[in-house]
Order: C-alpha cells, then structure tokens, then sequence
C-alpha cells in the first residue's frame, strides 16, 4: 500500500480528471465540491483514460466509446461497459489531499 500527497484541495479544478501515476497504477482523481475521488483511470470495456472524460455531476464519460462511470463509486452506468473500475481512497488533511494505492475495491 503506497500514500502519496496530491497537494491542496483548493487548487484542484472542479469537474476535471487529473490522471496519476503512482507505479503501474493509472488512476483518475476528480474533484466533486469539496470531496476527491479517485478511480481506476481506464475504462473498463476498452481501456480509454477516464480521467480525460467529460463530468457531468458525479458521472465521467468514457471518452473513446461513450460509457459512463460514477465517479463516487467506479459502477460501470451504461454500455458497452458493464465492468466497474476500481476505486482507491482519497483523503484530505488540513487542505492537504492524500492517494492510497494498493488498497483498491470494486463496487
């Protein structure tokens, strides 16, 4: 289990995915109000990055084939996906948000 810091929450953008490297681990992490979540970074139907997906509320588009996946909880919410993608715990601390990888979990 690795923990990385991801900086301040405040400087994060809202509604955007940043992709992170942490290994051989892809991760997305979006901003969603005040809360961080991040999720396994490629879709799970044909492995396009979700973090350069459009978000719309709590839900990312698979930019390659149109799938959607709740950003909250990494559920595959249409088709051609019908696979979760993982999820990975996000923390904030003082401002400060913190990535653990190794710890993942399927919905």
């Amino acid at each position: 289990m690795t923990t990385i810091e991801l900086g301040p929450i405040a400087v994060m953008p809202e509604g955007v995915g940043m992709r992170i490297d942490v290994g051989d681990d892809r991760i997305a992490v979006f901003r969603l109000g005040d809360e961080l979540h991040a999720i396994g970074d490629r879709c799970s139907h044909a492995e396009a990055s979700l973090s350069e997906g459009e978000v719309v509320g709590n839900e990312v588009e698979c930019p390659r084939h149109g799938a959607l996946f709740d950003i909250t909880t990494g559920a595959a919410l249409s088709l051609p996906a019908t696979k979760p993608v993982p999820t990975h715990r996000v923390e904030i601390r003082e401002g400060m948000a913190f990535l653990t990888v190794g710890e993942e979990s399927h919905v």
